[in-house]
C-alpha cells in the first residue's frame, strides 16, 4: 500500500484479535519510529512504555475505565513524560549535539544558555503541558508508522494517568503518562474496519495560499 492507502486503511480499532502478536522485529521497529520522532528544540521530554504484560494489563484495566481494547491487543503503548526538565535535562542534550556532532562549545553556548534560563522562567504548568505536546505529535507519527506496517492501533485519552502512574511506578522513573495507545491487529468482527471514513474534503480541510 502507498501511504495514502494505509491511511485510509487504518481506523480507530475497537476489536482486536488477541491471539495475534506483533513480532518482536516490528517492535523494534516502533521504537526507532518513536525515537526519531520531531520534538521541541530536539530535547525529547518523552518516553514510550511497551507493555506486554497481561498482568500489568489487567491492573491498569479499571484505571481504563475498563475499555477491554487495552487486553484485547498485542501490546499497550503508553506515552510519558519527563517531570523534571531542568539545567541537567537541557545540558545532556547539548552533550549529545557535541559528541554527534562535534559542534563547537562557542556554537553550542548562546542556544543552550538560552534555553537553560528559558526552562527556569517558564511555571511547572507550562512545561508539562509543552512536554504533553510532544507526546500528541509522537502518537501521531506511531498511527502512520504502524498503518504503514499494518499494525491496528487505537489512540486513547480516555484513562486516570495518577493511576496508571502508581501501577508502573512512573513517579519514580520520572515519568507521568499522558496518552495510551493499545496496537495489534483487527478482528474479524470488528464491525468499524468496514466503516467508510467520515472526513471532511480535502479542499474543506486544506488552503493553499
Amino acid at each position: 500500500m502507498n501511504i495514502i492507502e494505509s491511511l485510509q486503511w487504518r481506523y480507530a480499532t475497537k476489536r482486536f484479535d488477541s491471539e495475534k502478536i506483533i513480532p518482536q522485529d516490528k517492535i523494534e521497529l516502533i521504537k526507532e519510529a518513536f525515537n526519531l520522532t520531531a520534538t521541541s528544540y530536539g530535547l525529547q521530554p518523552i518516553k514510550l512504555l511497551i507493555v506486554k504484560n497481561k498482568v500489568l494489563r489487567e491492573q491498569l484495566l479499571a484505571h481504563t475505565y475498563n475499555q477491554p481494547q487495552i487486553m484485547q491487543a498485542s501490546h499497550l503503548l503508553v506515552f510519558c513524560i519527563e517531570t523534571t526538565i531542568d539545567k541537567d535535562f537541557i545540558e545532556a542534550y547539548f552533550n549529545r549535539v557535541k559528541d554527534i556532532r562535534n559542534t563547537a562549545e562557542s556554537i553550542l553556548k548562546p542556544y543552550r544558555d538560552f534555553l537553560v534560563n528559558d526552562f527556569q522562567s517558564r511555571s511547572g504548568d507550562y512545561v508539562k503541558t509543552w512536554a504533553a505536546k510532544q507526546a500528541y505529535l509522537a502518537m501521531g507519527n506511531l498511527l502512520t508508522v504502524c498503518a504503514i506496517e499494518g499494525i491496528d492501533s487505537l489512540p486513547m485519552e480516555g484513562f486516570k494517568p495518577e493511576s496508571y502512574d502508581d501501577v508502573l511506578g512512573l513517579k519514580e522513573k520520572g515519568l507521568q503518562s499522558v496518552l495510551i495507545m493499545p496496537i495489534g491487529y483487527r478482528a474479524e468482527d470488528d464491525m468499524f474496519s468496514g466503516f467508510k471514513k467520515v472526513r471532511k474534503t480535502v479542499a474543506e480541510s486544506t488552503l493553499e495560499l
